[in-house]
């Protein structure tokens, strides 16, 4: 059997805890979780005794300098980035981080360079594709595309209303009333204006994660096409010519979260429907029809495993860093997802 990997945490606020501790620590056979930095002392404390964590420090350079680990799960706001993933990097230490991987376009290219230098792995944390739903549907178009039973693909349409994120998920988190250190935060890029940098960072806030699935789904680059001015509708294009929709809070809910994903071939289509980010223990639902021209039109609904994607996530990470497999998301294409982003609001605003 192989040896557990050593894992050390780099923050464990609200998202560090239930989106990631909380996987980590009950994937024992793979891992154990051995070394936390927090500066919150008290609340470093607390954690550390509920999830029996022996080495706290009281920050990353501090767990680099005294901590042997495999790899780090920093789960920190992206415009705390730039304070530690550059250490990580150079330290040689495999990486996880939340989407997206920077604020600007350059930060992350320096990011990405940097793991490429130390030859280290720099996992993205798009969480949505590591839902069994999102695999099962990914294969399929692939296969789709290959085969060319069900025609050209010709959309991918995402919809993306505002809804309950945490669904149920986030009951059980350590909290404290410590104060939060002092922190450099990454500035908003200089090419935009305040009123433009405030509207892009909203826009990577809420959507990067259906930009990244967008490119996951079509397989290639795309460019942005058309921004409505309202900020309801962008159109892309892909690298041999597929269209594709984002739609962004057409509607809202406020018990619900109804994120879908239709991906439609000529005679055929794939939909996957999400469940909220932090909704343990749920997969997302997919519906496939069918209808080539020869055989009985069909529309099935293929039942996913009981496992949500941030778990699914933790443990793609883990066999990426074993060599297993491939990350899902790594450096360099994160950084493609503020190209989009800042692409999006230059059209959308005729700059």
């Amino acid at each position: 059997m192989a040896r557990k990997m050593k894992i050390g945490f780099v923050g464990a606020g609200f998202m560090g805890q239930k989106a990631h501790l909380s996987n980590y620590a009950t994937l024992t056979d793979l891992c154990e979780i051995t070394a936390l930095a927090e500066p919150r002392k008290k609340l470093a404390e607390n954690i550390a005794r509920r999830y029996g964590i022996p080495e706290v420090y009281e920050n990353h350079k501090e767990l680099l300098a005294k901590s042997d680990v495999d790899a780090i799960i920093a789960a920190q706001p992206y415009s705390n980035h730039m304070n530690i993933v550059p250490d990580i990097l150079r330290a040689g230490v495999a990486l996880f981080t939340e989407k997206p991987i920077a604020v600007s376009v350059e930060t992350g290219e320096r990011f990405a360079m940097l793991a490429k230098e130390n030859n280290v792995l720099y996992m993205v944390g798009y969480h949505k594709r590591s839902d069994p739903a999102m695999e099962y549907a990914k294969k399929l178009v692939d296969e789709w595309k290959t085969t060319g039973e069900y025609g050209r693909l010709r959309l991918v349409r995402i919809t993306m209303p505002p809804g309950e994120w945490i669904g149920g998920g986030g009951y059980g988190v350590i909290g404290s009333d410590e104060p939060y250190p002092p922190l450099q935060h990454e500035p908003l890029p200089e090419y935009f204006d305040k009123k433009n940098g405030r509207e892009y960072n909203d826009f990577v806030n809420y959507y990067i994660h259906q930009v990244n699935a967008m490119r996951f789904l079509l397989g290639e680059p795309y460019k942005v096409t058309y921004a409505e001015k309202s900020g309801v509708l962008m159109a892309v294009e892909s690298q041999s010519g597929v269209c594709g929709t984002l739609e962004m809070a057409p509607f809202q809910t406020t018990l619900d979260w109804q994120e879908t994903y239709l991906i439609a071939f000529e005679r055929g289509y794939i939909k996957v429907e999400l469940p909220a980010p932090l909704a343990s223990q749920q997969a997302g639902i997919v519906t496939v029809m069918r209808d080539n021209s020869k055989d009985v039109p069909t529309l099935t609904l293929p039942v996913m495993p009981r496992v949500h994607a941030m778990r699914k996530q933790a443990i793609n990470f883990l066999a990426a860093v074993r060599g297993e497999r491939s990350a899902p998301c790594l450096a360099d294409e994160a950084v493609e997802d503020l190209k989009i982003a800042r692409d999006y609001i230059r059209l959308k605003n005729g700059l």
